[in-house]
């Protein structure tokens, strides 16, 4: 429903529900943590869908004996070489990069609930069939995972908007970074159970489980999540009363004109872009070609390698939250400036993540490397408290925005390492994967000379300051909100009329 007022949108306020009847079904657990744990549950899908195929691509295209009259041979199920290989990991990003923006537009006009479990349960359900068309050949398979892709890259920018209309400011910080944990915890459980179940029942086991699971936990989802507390009969009226009182109903978002010239010649801005692209080709590259070098270079069985794959990301999960603890304490007990504590987080995390990966290409044994590995991707959690939230404080007007911009530059990553590394990865050797390392630590180098030149935390002459008094303004403290560790994507820039 339009207003009259230009570049204003009023969103329709939601029915609401008797609140005599609403008291009657109200339950002492609050209803926005039960979004919460189940965005949880949510992001911990997301993440198993996508990274299955990383585990399941090593029993896809490992050598399995066959003996036919007294003969064994070697064979390989599926005979894709290590470039093909590449396109098929690197094939979801293709999908992934071109929903992100669309995926905000669309939230609020068909329902943040509705998208935000339809992208899942899309995914899911060609998850199952994967196995089917995986044997039809390699470009059904490549199809398959951009369409994945597609549907999966709706997800954050939907829960973005979901949270618009649940999170009270004073609580968008744990409400949002519950949330957004379960991708990392999916990407460790998923890494582990995967080697398990390949090695134990098969390969398709993975996706069958996998895709069994989300599709359960949609029908969950439908029943219990609704997208504002207004709609939801459970909330106790005096949870309703708080949500909107802390962040208003029916209230109208300003849609403020960018300065498109401004952004785009700031090096500030720039400097956050390139620090996103950085991080993204070193944690991409892990994400899906780590299990990938451990069977290469270790000859382990999968069970083992899925369970070594995942130690680096729980090491990062750590970190992260250790790093948001810091960084905040850095600035109220330190009186650090936000310019500082940016570059210092940051260029922690670049150096420390080239040192180890640099360490990994001279590491003498398996025990040395993993331990180099989980140090390298569990300096990637500092950088949550760096760039990612570099965005508010050079321009909280414009953070969507720029986060939009920087996280569709820093989904290429996920479409070009996979390839980059099936180029140079052709006979699985060692010195072959040290430049795959090379590579990315030359770049984590040379993304923190760039970004502490660059980067800064102070707000920008094109920003003008927002009104202090405004309900729903976005604040520093608010952050974890706007970013997504890897996924920086969409805030919600809102005033009462």
């Amino acid at each position: 429903m339009a207003d009259s007022t230009k570049g204003v949108i009023a969103i329709p306020k939601p029915a609401d529900v008797n609140a005599k009847s609403r008291r009657k079904m109200g339950f002492r657990f609050q209803r926005r943590y039960l979004v919460a744990i189940m965005a949880f549950l949510g992001f911990f899908n997301v993440y198993s869908l996508r990274v299955n195929l990383s585990m399941a691509i090593v029993a896809m295209t490992a050598n399995r004996t066959e003996t036919v009259n007294g003969t064994t041979t070697y064979v390989q199920e599926f005979t894709w070489n290590s470039k093909e290989q590449g396109l098929v990991l690197g094939s979801f990003f293709y999908g992934y990069i071109v929903t992100q923006i669309p995926g905000g537009w669309l939230a609020p006009r068909l329902g943040a609930s509705r998208l935000y479990c339809l992208g899942i349960f899309a995914t899911a359900l060609l998850t199952i069939f994967t196995p089917l068309i995986a044997t039809t050949g390699l470009i059904p398979l490549v199809a398959t995972r951009i369409i994945e892709g597609l549907f999966e890259g709706v997800t954050f920018p939907a829960m973005h908007s979901l949270w618009s209309n649940w999170a009270p400011p004073l609580e968008r910080s744990i409400l949002v970074a519950t949330a957004y944990s379960g991708s990392y915890f999916g990407t460790v459980i998923s890494m582990v159970a995967c080697g398990v179940l390949a090695e134990n029942y098969g390969w398709p086991s993975i996706f069958y489980v996998f895709g069994g699971i989300a599709i359960v936990w949609c029908i969950a989802w439908i029943i219990l999540i609704k997208d504002s507390p207004q709609e939801d009969p459970y909330v106790s009226q005096e949870e309703l009363d708080y949500i909107v009182t802390s962040i208003g109903s029916g209230r109208p978002v300003t849609h403020l004109k960018p300065p498109w010239k401004s952004i785009l010649t700031s090096m500030p801005v720039w400097s956050t872009v390139v620090a996103h692209f950085t991080e993204n080709w070193g944690f991409y590259t892990m994400l899906t070609q780590l299990p990938t070098f451990l069977s290469d270079t270790s000859n382990l069985k999968l069970d083992k390698t899925g369970f070594l794959s995942a130690l680096p990301y729980l090491c990062m999960a750590i970190i992260v939250m250790l790093g948001g603890q810091i960084a905040d304490w850095l600035q109220k007990r330190w009186k650090v400036t936000t310019t500082a504590v940016r570059k210092f987080f940051t260029c922690t995390a670049f150096l420390g993540q080239g040192a180890f990966l640099l360490a990994t290409a001279y590491a003498t044994s398996l025990s040395s490397a993993v331990t180099f590995l989980c140090l390298a991707v569990g300096f990637g959690g500092c950088a949550i408290s760096g760039y990612s939230v570099n965005q508010l404080d050079i321009a909280p007007q414009y953070a969507s925005i720029l986060l939009g911009l920087s996280n569709t530059v820093a989904t290429l990553p996920g479409i070009i390492s996979p390839s980059v590394t099936g180029a140079i990865v052709l006979t699985k050797s060692a010195s072959e994967w040290h430049i795959v390392f090379y590579i990315a630590a030359a770049l984590y180098i040379a993304g923190a000379i760039f970004y502490i030149i660059f980067a800064s935390g102070d707000r920008q002459s094109w920003s003008p300051p927002l009104n202090p008094a405004t309900s729903g303004q976005i604040t520093p403290s608010d952050s974890m909100a706007f970013h997504t560790s890897t996924e920086a994507i969409y805030g919600t820039m809102v005033k009462e009329p």
